[in-house]
This record gives structure tokens, C-alpha cells and sequence, in this order.
């Protein structure tokens, strides 16, 4: 905590370019409302963004005692369309008393996730909030609520009507995308494909550039058989299938290396030496990724047209209600949300400019035949 004290102490204060940041409750019963309230207590986050709850006054100021936060004041509101710019927003998605189950996946914790994603990401699609950062869902309590997708990625990549979506986790020395996420690992294998890999990396290679600023950045892929296969001797994945991705890559222009052994490339501090890594599977690329960053590590969907954040942990039901959760990674998630959608903005602009500046030298070409 006393890292993130410093990190926000010392970010520029810029009221006239602040971003309306949206947050969803997540799961009810979890710590998504302790940390939620824990991040946005900092007396300058009202300087770097305009945050907006979605979700109740009631269950806020609910889990607003259990955290005893009494200098916290809310500003109620029905929508999104007339917020108060210098007090945290709560737009009130349901008007009715919500059961609320500490430590517990329940339906009710479920269905009032979804709301308040719903409503969420409603107005990011209609421009009312710039970003967006998701407190934790709890899978069973969606499941047991109806809600058909596996996570908030999936979800997002549908709502927003993007093709496909990188799951990217990120801090400030580590950057680790997912080929496969959300499956069960005997299905991993068969999921890998070639041209999988392919459109991972060009979604990856877009974000380090577009929302990262990096201007030629360099990617390490990992393989998917303990030591990358051993020359076929442990699996004919590497050969077969991430090689000839990484040597198309390069045709592309990208900056792509590997496939490298995961174990030994996490061990001998390899991954210190590239921009972005991609992960064949889930624990593959998150247990190094955790194990180095966990309380500033965030979750960052990249792909879409709209920026979505949130913390590397999830509903911690175990800590629930004792007011023991640490807000860091949180706080980084929103930190994260400002910076990337300040650098998308820029690097939209600056490419229009360039179109600008084509059309104009070839409209005067044209005037001069």
C-alpha cells in the first residue's frame, strides 16, 4: 500500500482532462466493494478521474460500514448523463433491498453483478464513461443467476462486438497474454492452432503499441510441451504449430521470438528482456505473472473497442466482510484504465493526423498534374 501512496501522490493533477472511469460491483458477498471503496478513499483520486459506481447506495453504504470509511461521501444518481465531477458518482442500477450473503455464492450475488454490468457497459458503448473497471464476479453465483459466459472477457468481446479479445495481465515490469483462457486444460492442446496464435499476436502487437506506447515492441512466445518440446521428443506442438506462427509474424513485420521453455524462461529472468510475453494456457502465464507481481498486477482485455480493467484476484469470499483486503492491485487497475485510455486517445490522434496529412499532400500532387 505504501507504493501505491507514493504512485498516486505523484501523478499529475489535470481536472479539465480527467476521465470518467466506471466501476461494477462484482459480486456482492466478495471484497469488490471493500476494495472499491479502499482505492477510491485516496483524497486525490478525484484529481486523475471522475469514478462512477454501478450499482445501489444501500449496498454501498452497506459495505461502506463494514470498512468504516465515514469521510467517503457518495452522489446518488438515477443515469450517467448528469454526474457530479468533484464527488464519487453511484448510479443506482436496482431500487429494491438486496440480500447480501457475506462470503457466500449465492443467485442474488450473481444477478446483481450482471447488473450492474449491464448497465456498465451500456454506457461505454454510448460514450457516457471512458473506461471501464470490473470488480471480481464469482463464476458459480453467475452461473447459478443464468449469466451464459464464462467471464467478463467473454462477455465483453460479445457486447462490444469485437471479433476476438486478448486476455492480457499486466504490471510495471510484466506483460503476459493468454492464447487459451477460461478451458479446461486436457482442451488446451486442441485449441492451439496456428492461426490462434497468429491473430494473439497481432491483437497483442496492436495493444503494446496502441495502448502501451511502445513503438516497436518485442514479444516472447512460450511453448506449450515441458521444455518447448524437446525437438519433437515431448510434443510436435512447437514444430508444428507456434514455430511456423512466430516465422509468419515476422513476415508481418512484429518482433516476435520463441517458442521458449516456460520453466527456464521465468527462472533465468528471460522474460525481463521482452516487452510482452504470450502464454499458451492460463496457469501457464498467471502463476509466474502472480507469483512476481501479485498486488499490482491488473487484468486488461485487449482487443476491444472500449478500455476494460480489473484487479489479478478475485471475490476472496474468505475475506469477506473483515475488512482485510488489500486495495493495491485495485488501485492499480484504475491507474491502469487512466494511462491506457490517455494513450489510445493520443495514438488515435496522431494517426489521424498522419491520414490528414496524406490526403493533403496528395490532393496538392493532384492540383500540381
Amino acid at each position: 500500500m505504501e507504493e501505491v501512496t507514493e504512485i498516486i501522490e505523484h501523478l499529475p493533477i489535470d481536472k479539465k482532462n480527467r476521465p470518467v472511469i466506471g466501476i461494477t460491483v462484482g459480486d456482492i458477498n466478495g471484497i469488490g466493494l471493500e476494495v472499491i471503496l479502499k482505492a477510491l478513499s485516496h483524497k486525490r483520486m478525484l484529481d486523475i478521474c471522475i469514478p462512477v459506481i454501478y450499482g445501489s447506495s444501500k449496498v454501498v453504504s452497506y459495505h461502506k460500514n463494514i470498512v468504516a470509511l465515514d469521510e467517503i461521501s457518495f452522489y446518488g444518481q438515477r443515469n450517467a448523463e448528469r454526474l457530479h465531477y468533484d464527488k464519487i458518482n453511484v448510479v443506482n442500477c436496482w431500487q429494491e433491498n438486496v440480500n447480501i450473503t457475506l462470503g457466500k455464492p449465492t443467485d442474488q450475488g450473481g444477478k446483481y453483478a450482471h447488473i450492474s454490468l449491464e448497465n456498465a457497459v451500456r454506457d461505454l458503448k454510448t460514450g457516457l464513461i471512458d473506461a471501464l473497471v470490473t470488480a471480481p464476479i464469482h463464476k458459480k453465483s453467475m452461473q447459478l443467476a443464468g449469466f451464459t459466459h464464462v467471464g467478463h472477457t467473454e462477455y465483453l468481446t460479445q457486447e462490444l462486438n469485437a471479433t476476438n479479445s486478448l486476455m492480457l495481465l499486466a504490471s510495471d515490469r510484466l506483460r503476459v497474454a493468454l492464447v487459451t483462457s477460461h478451458i479446461p486444460l486436457h482442451e488446451v492442446a486442441t485449441s492451439i492452432t496456428k492461426e490462434h496464435i497468429i491473430e494473439k499476436l497481432r491483437i497483442f502487437d496492436d495493444a503494446l503499441r496502441m495502448d502501451f506506447g511502445l513503438e516497436r515492441p518485442n514479444i516472447a512466445v512460450l511453448g506449450l510441451n515441458p521444455h518447448a518440446g524437446e525437438e519433437g521428443m515431448l510434443g510436435h506442438e512447437e514444430e508444428k504449430i507456434i514455430r511456423p506462427a512466430v516465422v509468419e509474424c515476422k513476415k508481418r513485420g512484429m518482433m516476435v521470438f520463441g517458442p521458449y521453455a516456460a520453466d527456464g524462461f521465468f527462472g533465468s529472468g528471460q522474460f525481463n528482456k521482452f516487452d510482452g510475453i504470450l502464454a499458451m494456457y492460463h496457469d501457464q502465464g498467471l502463476i509466474p505473472f502472480k507469483a512476481l507481481t501479485f498486488g499490482s498486477g491488473v487484468n486488461f482485455t485487449a482487443g476491444l473497442s472500449a478500455i476494460r480493467t480489473s484487479p489479478d484476484h478475485g471475490t476472496a469470499f474468505d475475506l469477506a466482510g473483515k475488512n482485510e483486503a488489500d486495495p493495491s492491485s485495485f488501485l492499480h487497475a484504475i491507474f491502469m484504465a487512466i494511462d491506457l485510455h490517455r494513450n489510445r486517445k493520443e495514438y488515435q490522434e496522431l494517426k489521424r493526423g498522419a491520414v490528414r496529412r496524406v490526403e493533403t499532400e496528395m490532393e496538392a500532387v493532384e492540383g500540381d498534374g
